[in-house]
C-alpha cells in the first residue's frame, strides 16, 4: 500500500513538471506574460523613435513624444520596465528612459516615467500615453515641440521659440565657451546643451521647483556635483521671462556664468562653498565687461556706504533663491568680490588653483582653511579682514 501511494505521488509529480510551463500544478494561474509583451512594444518603439521611422512607431501607440522630440540629435533611447499594474484590459507601467544628446552627454540621462497601456481586441499592447511619473521633473518636449539649434560651441533646445531667438543663444553660448576655457583651461567638454522652456513656469517644471523660486533668476545649471568628472549631462536651463529683461552685456554674463559652472563640475564638491563657486563663476562672466564694482555689485555698494559693511562672506543659505532679493544679490555680489580680490592680489592662475584645491578636499569642514593656508599662505581672519577692505576700496 505504501508503495502505491509512493507511485502515485512520482505520477503526480511527473505531470506538475509536465504542465508547469502551461498552467503550474495545485491550480496556480498561468505565468503572465504581459511585462514581456509590454518590454517588447516599448523596444520597437525606441528603435521607431531613434531612426526616424514615424510609421513603425505609431503602430505602438501615441505619437508622443515622437513629434516633440525629433529634432532632438539623440544618440540612444531606451525604456527599462520597472512595474506593471493591470486592469483587465489597459495597465499603467512604471518605466525608466534612459536617453543621450549625441556628441554632448558623457553617459545616458534618465528619467522616470509613467506609461498609460491599452490592449487591443486582438490581444496587442500599445501605448496611450507617456508622462513623467510621479514627482519626476519633466524633459522639455513634454512640453511641446522642441526645436534645435547647432552652434559651434553649443546645443540650443527651444520650445515656443522661434529660430532667431534661439540663434541668439547660440551665438553668446559660443562666446561663453571659449572665454571660460581661457579662464579656466580645456579639461572639460567645451560645449553647452542650453534649454530654453516657453515660460518661467515651464522652467520651474524642468527643475521641479515652483516657479516662485526661480522669479527674476535668468537661468540656472542642472548637473551632477560630487568631482567625479562623470555628471552624464549638465543642462543651462533658461527663464526665458526674466532673461528677456536684460541688455546684452547682462545676458553674456549669464551664459558665461553658466557656462562657468558646467566648466568646474568636476572639481565642484561638497567642500566648496557657494561663495566661491557662484563668485567664481561671476569672476568669469564679468571678465572683459569693463563693469566697474560698483555697478556690477550695487546691491552691496549700498550697503557699504550706508556703513554696513559685512562682517563675513555669505553662508550657503543666503544663495536660496526663495530668500529675500536684497540679501540673494549681495551673496553674489560678496563671492564674485572675493574672487576678483584674489586675482587681483594673488592672480588669476592662483584663484584656479585655489578653487581646485578646495574641491579637492571633499568634505566641508576646513576644505577652504587648508586652500588659504597652501595655496594662498593666508588665514581666514586675514582672508576676511583683507577682503572687507577691499570692499571698502572698491565700493566706498
Amino acid at each position: 500500500m505504501a508503495g502505491r501511494r509512493r507511485a502515485w505521488r512520482s505520477a503526480v509529480a511527473g505531470l506538475c513538471l509536465l504542465f508547469v510551463p502551461l498552467a503550474g500544478c495545485g491550480g496556480r494561474p498561468t505565468a503572465d506574460t504581459a511585462r514581456t509583451e509590454v518590454q517588447q512594444v516599448l523596444d520597437r518603439r525606441a528603435v521607431a523613435l531613434l531612426g526616424h521611422d514615424e510609421t513603425a512607431y505609431g503602430r505602438t501607440g501615441t505619437r508622443a513624444p515622437y513629434e516633440n522630440v525629433r529634432s532632438v540629435p539623440l544618440a540612444s533611447w531606451s525604456y527599462r520596465l520597472t512595474g506593471l499594474h493591470r486592469d483587465g484590459s489597459a495597465a499603467t507601467a512604471d518605466a525608466e528612459l534612459s536617453y543621450r544628446v549625441g556628441g554632448y552627454d558623457r553617459a545616458p540621462v534618465t528619467a522616470a516615467r509613467t506609461l498609460g497601456l491599452s490592449r487591443t481586441a486582438d490581444g496587442h499592447w500599445y501605448v496611450a500615453s507617456d508622462r513623467p511619473a510621479k514627482k519626476a521633473d519633466e524633459l522639455l518636449w513634454d512640453q511641446g515641440e522642441v526645436a534645435a539649434v547647432k552652434g559651434e560651441h553649443s546645443l540650443i533646445l527651444g520650445v515656443g521659440q522661434t529660430g532667431h531667438t534661439l540663434r541668439g543663444y547660440a551665438a553668446l553660448a559660443d562666446r561663453a565657451v571659449p572665454a571660460v576655457s581661457q579662464a579656466w583651461g580645456t579639461d572639460w567638454a567645451r560645449r553647452v546643451v542650453v534649454l530654453v522652456p516657453d515660460s518661467l513656469e515651464d522652467m520651474a517644471g524642468l527643475l521641479g521647483s515652483p516657479a516662485s523660486s526661480y522669479r527674476g533668476i535668468a537661468a540656472v545649471t542642472t548637473g551632477e556635483a560630487g568631482g567625479s568628472g562623470r555628471a552624464p549631462a549638465d543642462r543651462i536651463v533658461v527663464n526665458p521671462e526674466a532673461y528677456a529683461l536684460l541688455g546684452a552685456t547682462g545676458r553674456q554674463v549669464v551664459l558665461t556664468h553658466e557656462a562657468t559652472h558646467v566648466a568646474t563640475r568636476a572639481d565642484t564638491t561638497a567642500a566648496t562653498p557657494l561663495w566661491l563657486s557662484e563668485g567664481y563663476a561671476d569672476w568669469i562672466g564679468y571678465l572683459g565687461t569693463g563693469r566697474t564694482a560698483v555697478q556690477a555689485a550695487p546691491e552691496l555698494a549700498r550697503a557699504v556706504q550706508e556703513g554696513k559693511l559685512p562682517r563675513q562672506l555669505p553662508p550657503d543659505r543666503d544663495f536660496g533663491f526663495s530668500g529675500e532679493a536684497t540679501r540673494l544679490a549681495q551673496a553674489y555680489e560678496s563671492g564674485w568680490l572675493a574672487c576678483r580680490m584674489i586675482a587681483d592680489h594673488w592672480g588669476e592662475v592662483r584663484l584656479g588653483e585655489f578653487y581646485r584645491a578646495v574641491g579637492k578636499h571633499g568634505k566641508r569642514a576646513g576644505a577652504v582653511e587648508e586652500a588659504l593656508r597652501k595655496v594662498l599662505g593666508t588665514t581666514p581672519e586675514e582672508f576676511t579682514e583683507r577682503w572687507r577692505d577691499y570692499l571698502r576700496a572698491q565700493l566706498d
